[in-house]
């Protein structure tokens, strides 16, 4: 019945104890999550929407299992979250910026990395509780 009130399938984070965990040397993993910043947000490659945890680690000269370890451990989050993190953050200046109100909603999306309408709408909804356009609406408000 709960998931009836809910517009987007989202399930609750479950957490895990993965033995993996006890694998990451302190050191390389911190080194790392400096790394995937830099890359991820300064290089701004969560807006491409072909870059993949494989690519990033094959850009971090490491191997995917590990590098998804660190990410668990240091972000409390999968890559995907990651990106999608950065990407609503993106959205959500373009849609309160005065620059960007000529933009539609799937336009706002797409800049911010999104594949399709549909995964930024519900990314955006998970981590904002409401629709790109309800969100844009209140700023605009003032509310």
């Amino acid at each position: 019945m709960e998931a009836e009130n809910k517009p987007y399938k989202i399930r609750e984070k479950a957490e895990k104890d993965a033995e993996y965990r006890s694998l990451i040397r302190a050191e390389l993993a911190d080194e790392l999550y400096d790394k995937i910043l830099t890359i991820i947000v300064a290089q701004k490659k969560y807006r491409d929407p072909e870059y993949s945890a494989k690519q990033l680690a094959k850009d971090l000269d490491t191997n995917p299992r590990y590098l998804s370890a660190v990410i668990n451990s240091r972000f409390g989050m999968n890559y995907s979250n990651l990106v999608n993190e950065f990407r609503v953050r993106d959205a959500v200046h373009m849609l309160t910026d005065k620059r960007f109100l000529d933009k539609t909603m799937e336009e706002i999306g797409l800049m911010s990395g999104f594949a399709n309408r549909q995964s930024f709408y519900a990314a955006f909804f998970k981590e904002k509780g409401e629709a790109p356009h309800q969100y844009k609406k209140r700023h605009l408000q003032g509310k």
